[in-house]
C-alpha cells in the first residue's frame, strides 16, 4: 500500500494522509445536505410531488457518488483530490433544466449520463484537450464567475434576503422574518470562519446555524442522528430509461452545458490542487488521463444512482494544506462519505435557510474568476460580461453560455482577430443560435 501510493517519495505517511482525508471531507461535507435541497427544489413550495426529486434518495446518491468518485481518483490517478456532485451544475440541473425548461428530472438525469459518457470518450481519444483549448480562457473564466453569481442569487432567494417584486423584479426581503434572520446569521458566522481560515468553515457554519435554529424554535429537533440508509429505488437506473427523450436541440444544449462546465471544473481543480501539492512536473500533470477518466466515470456512476454531474472539488486543497500528498487522502475521504450514509435523519434540520449560506459563500469563491478576464479589450469584455450577467438575470446557466458563445466570434471578427477563433467556436455559434430559435418556437 505504501509503495503503491509512493509514501516515501512524497514524504508522507498514514497519519498525514488520514488527517488530510478527514480535512477534505469536512470541507466538502456540506454537499451531502445542499445537493438534496437543490435537486429536490425544496424552496419551491407549490411544485407537484411528481416533478420533485426524492430528497432521501438524492442524499444516498450524493454520498455514494462522492465515495466512488474519490476512490477512483485516489486509486487510479493517485491524486489527493476528492469528488462529489458539483455546485453550480446541480443548480443548473434543478432551476434551469427542470424548473425553467420544464424538462423532467428523469430526462435531465439522462442528459447527465450522456455527458459523462461523452466525457469518457473524449478523454480516451484525447479530443478533450482540443475542445478545452478551442474555448478561449476569458469565456471559461466568465462561465465560472457567472455560475458563482447565479448560485449566490439562488442562496439569497432561499434565505428570503432577496424576494420577488412586481415593480422592480427583485427587492430586499423581510429581515425581521425568523428564517431570514437565521440565514443572515449563518452567512455572518461562516464568513468569520472562512476569514479565520478554519478548515471546513462552510460545513461548520451550517452545523452552528442549524443548532441556533433549533434553539430558537425555527428548526425542528431531529428524533435521531443515526438511521438506516435511504433507498435508491426512486432514482436508481432512471437515467437509462429516458434516453429516448434527449434527441432535441434543447437537450443538446443541456448536455453540452453539463459537459463544458465539468470540463472547466475538472481541468482547473486538477491543475490548482496538483500544483499546490507539488505534483506538477515540467508544468505538466502526470497521469492526467487517469484523473480525467476518474472524473468522467464518477459522473456516469452519479447519474445512474440519481444525482447531477459529479466533479473534482477545489476544497481538496484544504486536505493538501493539511499534508495530503497521495491518492490515499482521497481513499480516506471516500470512506467518510460512506460513513455519512448513516446520518440521513439530519436532512430534516438542514433547511433552505441553512443551506443558503453554502450557496452564497461558494458563489463568492467562484466570482474570483472575474479578475482573470481582460476587461480593457472590449471585444473580450462584451461576450464575457454578457455571459456573466445573463446567468442570474435569465435564471439560466445555459442561456448565459449561449449568449457568450454567440457574441465572441462576432466581436472578434469585427476586431479583425479571426485567426484566434477556433473552428469549434463557429460550430458552437451555430448550435447556440439554433437553441434560441428553438426556444422562440
Amino acid at each position: 500500500m505504501k509503495r503503491y501510493f509512493k509514501f516515501d517519495e512524497l514524504n508522507t505517511n498514514y497519519k498525514k494522509e488520514f488527517i488530510a482525508g478527514l480535512t477534505t471531507f469536512l470541507s466538502m461535507a456540506y454537499i451531502l445536505f445542499v445537493n438534496p435541497d437543490i435537486l429536490s427544489l425544496a424552496v419551491i413550495t407549490d411544485l407537484p410531488d411528481d416533478l420533485r426529486m426524492p430528497k432521501e434518495a438524492i442524499f444516498t446518491a450524493t454520498a455514494i457518488a462522492a465515495a466512488v468518485g474519490s476512490l477512483l481518483m485516489g486509486v487510479l490517478a493517485r491524486y489527493p483530490i476528492a469528488l462529489a456532485p458539483g455546485m453550480g451544475l446541480n443548480a443548473f440541473f434543478a432551476f434551469t433544466v427542470v424548473l425553467g425548461m420544464g424538462i423532467s428530472w428523469q430526462t435531465a438525469l439522462s442528459g447527465v449520463l450522456v455527458s459523462g459518457l461523452f466525457f469518457i470518450v473524449l478523454t480516451l481519444t484525447g479530443a478533450r484537450e482540443k475542445i478545452i483549448n478551442a474555448i478561449p480562457a476569458e469565456l471559461k473564466f466568465a462561465v465560472a464567475a457567472g455560475i458563482g453569481l447565479f448560485i449566490a442569487f439562488i442562496g439569497f432567494q432561499n434565505a428570503g434576503i432577496i424576494v420577488n417584486d412586481d415593480a422592480t423584479l427583485v427587492s430586499l426581503g423581510d429581515l425581521t422574518n425568523g428564517a431570514t434572520l437565521l440565514a443572515v446569521f449563518g452567512v455572518l458566522i461562516t464568513v468569520v470562519l472562512m476569514v479565520k481560515g478554519v478548515n471546513g468553515g462552510i460545513f461548520i457554519g451550517m452545523v452552528i446555524t442549524a443548532i441556533v435554529g433549533m434553539i430558537f424554535g425555527l428548526i425542528g429537533v431531529p428524533t435521531a442522528i443515526v438511521g438506516s440508509i435511504p433507498s435508491l429505488e426512486p432514482t436508481f437506473g432512471v437515467a437509462f430509461t429516458h434516453l429516448g427523450e434527449i434527441f432535441t436541440i434543447q437537450m443538446l444544449v443541456v448536455i453540452l452545458t453539463f459537459l463544458f462546465v465539468d470540463f472547466f471544473d475538472t481541468a482547473g481543480t486538477l491543475v490548482a490542487v496538483a500544483n499546490q501539492a507539488g505534483l506538477m512536473k515540467n508544468n505538466k500533470l502526470p497521469r492526467a488521463g487517469r484523473a480525467l477518466f476518474a472524473d468522467s466515470a464518477a459522473t456516469v456512476v452519479g447519474a445512474t444512482l440519481g444525482t447531477s454531474t459529479t466533479t473534482s472539488y477545489i476544497e481538496s486543497s484544504a486536505g493538501v494544506a493539511a499534508g495530503g500528498r497521495s491518492g490515499f487522502t482521497s481513499v480516506v475521504t471516500a470512506g467518510f462519505f460512506l460513513l455519512a450514509l448513516f446520518f440521513s435523519p439530519l436532512l430534516g434540520v438542514i433547511t433552505p435557510a441553512v443551506t443558503a449560506l453554502a450557496l452564497i459563500i461558494v458563489g463568492i469563491l467562484m466570482v474570483s474568476a472575474l479578475g482573470e478576464i481582460q476587461w480593457k479589450q472590449f471585444e473580450i469584455a462584451v461576450p464575457a460580461f454578457l455571459t456573466i450577467v445573463a446567468m442570474p438575470l435569465t435564471y439560466s446557466i445555459a442561456t448565459g453560455i449561449a449568449i457568450g458563445f454567440i457574441f465572441y466570434p462576432i466581436t472578434m471578427i469585427m476586431k479583425g482577430r479571426t485567426k484566434e477563433i477556433h473552428p469549434i467556436m463557429y460550430g458552437m455559434f451555430v448550435i447556440f443560435v439554433l437553441y434560441f430559435v428553438f426556444l422562440v418556437e
